[in-house]
C-alpha cells in the first residue's frame, strides 16, 4: 500500500504543477494539455479506489489511519477536477464570445447615400447585448454550481473525517478535552462552509441582478 499511496500523491504533485501551464498555453493545443490532465486524473481515481480497498485490509491499529490519508488524497484530487472543469468552462464561454466577435465583424454593412454612414439596427444591438449577458449569467450560473458541489464535497470529506478522528481518538484513549475541542472545530467549520455558501449566493444574486 505505501507504495502506491507515495506513487498516487507524487502523481498529484505533477499534475498541480501542471495546472499552472493551463493559463499560457496557446489556444491551438490547449485542449491537448486538458486531455493529458484528465487523463491523469481518471488515473489517480483509479488508483484511489485500489487504495481503498488495500486500507480496508491494513490490521486494525492502523486501519483507519490508512484510511485517513486515502481520504486526504481524495479530497486533493477532486479539488484539481473542479479547477479543471472550472477552466474548461471559462475557455468554452471565451471561444463562444470570439466566435460571435468575429462574426459581427466579418458581417457586410450597406453605406448610406447622404453620409456614408454605417446604419446599424438598434434592435439587433439590443438583442445581441440581452444575449451576451444571458451567457453571462448561464457563466456564472455554472461556475457558482462547480463552486457549490465542491463545498459539498468538502462538507462530506470532512464529516467523514472527523468521524475517523473520534473512531481513532476512542482507539487511543484520548481525554475528553481533547475530544471536545475536536467537537468544537468541526461545529466551527459547518458554520464557516454555510457562510461560504450564503456568500457565494449572495454574489451571484447580485451579478445577476446587475448584468439583467
Amino acid at each position: 500500500m505505501e507504495t502506491l499511496y507515495h506513487q498516487t500523491n507524487k502523481q498529484i504533485h505533477d499534475v498541480q504543477s501542471s495546472m499552472g501551464r493551463l493559463e499560457m498555453t496557446d489556444r491551438d493545443s490547449v485542449h491537448l494539455l486538458e486531455n493529458e490532465l484528465q487523463a491523469r486524473i481518471d488515473s489517480i481515481f483509479s488508483h484511489l479506489e485500489r487504495l481503498e480497498i488495500l486500507a480496508s485490509k491494513e490490521p486494525p491499529n492502523r486501519r483507519q489511519n490508512a484510511k485517513l490519508r486515502v481520504d486526504q488524497l481524495k479530497y486533493d484530487v477532486q479539488h484539481l477536477q473542479s479547477g479543471l472543469q472550472n477552466f474548461q468552462h471559462r475557455r468554452y464561454a471565451r471561444e463562444a464570445q470570439e466566435r460571435e466577435r468575429e462574426e459581427l465583424m466579418a458581417r457586410t454593412f450597406t453605406t448610406n447615400d447622404a453620409d456614408t454612414s454605417i446604419p446599424i439596427d438598434e434592435t439587433l444591438q439590443f438583442n445581441s447585448s440581452l444575449h451576451n449577458a444571458h451567457r453571462g449569467i448561464d457563466d456564472l450560473l455554472g461556475s457558482g454550481s462547480s463552486i457549490l458541489d465542491g463545498l459539498r464535497d468538502q462538507r462530506s470529506t470532512l464529516k467523514g473525517t472527523h468521524k475517523k478522528m473520534l473512531d481513532v481518538a476512542n482507539m487511543l484513549g484520548l481525554s475528553n478535552t481533547v475530544m471536545r475541542l475536536i467537537e468544537k472545530r468541526a461545529f466551527q467549520d459547518k458554520f464557516i462552509m454555510i457562510g461560504g455558501m450564503l456568500v457565494t449566493c449572495i454574489v451571484m444574486f447580485l451579478v445577476v441582478k446587475y448584468l439583467s
